[in-house]
């Protein structure tokens, strides 16, 4: 540890643990660790390989965060708090190396944003326990969502299970109880250490996408994501609506999702910027669509708590436990090459190689591709999308993975499937999409486009066969679903959470 700079005798000093809430303006954690104007604060973030190759992070994503935290030290540096960088193997392995940062540095209190996925949640109830076994005093504050997971319940206590009743009580809580933006906090009265580097990479994490390509896409920092807010409420949500389904239009929808997921901007600061156009020039139908897909993210963020068993590759419907997913590997790698054969999924495909990301709309048609026309297991979609995804977040991944499969909550029904061809004729009419990401059909017409290998198969192409037959690949994912038996879901698991920390 670095030499302390200046005089600290006698004042409080206060840690900041940072995870997904890489920002200083309306972070809870930070704010309330600032409150007293003379308390010297310090943030650490661990760096945990083991825990992330077991998660399937993403090396697109952790190269935004390494990108975003630099900027984030020397915002901190601005106010003289150090941000201190820590390496560990994996979560169970944190609280005992924040113990012996508190005992090193006299800490008398730690402050920290909650997480709600599983492991996160069982990593701070042990880092809790620990520090109040050495008498160091800890706070931990509901960040992520407008509003808390456990407060949104039914009637009988339950967490809802439905999408459309969850998005009108979550409105009326936040309406009844409003929402404040926080600001960034006043400079502490010194730096009581010095800060560490934030490493450019961590071995092993090796993103997909070009670095200068991901740095135009994705650039780091708060004032990004802010400025990005800012573009798309001033330009495009009141389109939002009926342009938010097109996949070549880069900005009908907002992209924040990668911000979202890391923390540099806050749900609360993407309501207030929606709230405010609302106030300046009135309603709008395109704003309440938005709004409705922040509540989805949170709604999905509910789930995690309320039904636990998503967080452990289950499925929301055990009675889809009985399921006979074909474990065919060779069918599932030319899914994940973009090389099926049906253009519009291999366009989103590549474009999830490519860029470290994939539009809302060509989720779910990938998705339900690989698991009703390969019929191949969800789960093995759920992966390779968060080893890819510069936004991944496993409540939005495995809510929308299991959305797709007909396995989870208020999900598609099993014998509604998506046909890709429909799709594309529909959401890239003019082949856009398809010619921006699968360049051996750029030169046929927006007519063929979508079917290259119809009834006037063309042989010139190179361009592989379409690998299945959709319509049968239907008739026999439906086949499966008739046969499951009619098992209870179960909801023992479903009142509100008392796993607090």
């Amino acid at each position: 540890m670095a030499a302390h700079q200046g005089c600290s005798c006698g004042m409080k000093r206060h840690l900041l643990w940072l995870r997904a809430d890489l920002r200083s303006i309306d972070n809870s954690a930070l704010h309330e660790a600032c409150l007293d104007p003379s308390a010297l604060v310090a943030a650490v973030w661990f760096i945990t390989p083991e825990q992330w190759r077991r998660h399937d992070k993403a090396g697109v994503q952790l190269d935004l965060e390494l990108r975003t935290l630099q900027k984030l030290s020397a915002t901190l540096a601005s106010l003289n708090i150090p941000l201190l960088i820590r390496t560990v193997p994996d979560f169970a392995a944190i609280p005992q190396h924040l113990l012996a940062l508190c005992q090193a540095e006299a800490v008398d209190a730690v402050f920290w944003n909650r997480q709600y996925e599983w492991n996160e949640r069982v990593r701070d109830k042990a880092a809790s326990a620990l520090l109040e076994q050495h008498g160091i005093a800890r706070h931990a504050f509901h960040d992520q969502c407008l509003v808390k997971p456990g407060d949104v319940l039914t009637g009988d206590g339950c967490f809802y299970s439905v999408f459309t009743p969850f998005k009108k009580n979550w409105l009326q809580q936040i309406h009844r109880h409003g929402v404040e933006v926080l600001p960034a906090p006043a400079a502490r009265p010194v730096a009581w250490t010095h800060a560490d580097a934030v490493p450019d990479s961590v071995s092993g994490f090796v993103s997909h996408v070009a670095p200068e390509r991901a740095a135009a896409l994705w650039p780091a920092g708060e004032e990004a994501a802010l400025a990005r807010l800012e573009d798309f409420v001033e330009h495009h949500i009141r389109r939002y609506r009926d342009l938010r389904d097109i996949p070549s239009l880069t900005d009908a929808t907002s992209r924040l999702s990668p911000y979202l997921a890391i923390g540099a901007i806050s749900p609360r600061q993407c309501w207030q910027a929606a709230l405010n156009e609302i106030q300046a020039y009135g309603p709008s139908a395109d704003i309440d669509q938005w709004i409705s897909e922040l509540g989805w993210r949170e709604f999905y963020k509910h789930i995690l708590v309320g039904f636990p068993r998503v967080n452990k590759h289950l499925p929301f419907r055990m009675d889809t436990v009985n399921l006979r997913w074909n474990d065919d590997e060779a069918a599932f790698q030319r899914w994940c090459e973009g090389k099926t054969g049906f253009p519009i999924v291999d366009a989103a495909m590549r474009q999830l190689r490519e860029t470290g990301w994939m539009h809302n709309r060509m989720r779910m048609v990938t998705a339900m591709f690989l698991t009703k026309d390969l019929f191949v297991d969800w789960r093995w979609g759920e992966r390779f999308f968060m080893q890819h995804l510069v936004d991944g977040d496993l409540a939005a991944n495995n809510g929308g993975w299991q959305w797709s499969a007909s396995t989870g909550n208020d999900a598609a029904p099993y014998f509604r499937i998506f046909n890709p061809r429909l799709q594309s004729e529909k959401f890239d009419p003019e082949g856009v999409f398809i010619r921006r990401f699968v360049p051996e059909l750029a030169g046929l017409d927006r007519k063929r486009i979508h079917e290259p290998h119809g009834k006037q198969r063309d042989f010139l192409l190179d361009y592989p066969l379409p690998m299945v037959d959709h319509r049968a690949a239907c008739e026999f994912t439906v086949a499966q679903f008739k046969k499951l038996g009619e098992l209870p879901v179960g909801r023992a698991d479903n009142k509100a959470d008392s796993f607090n920390v």
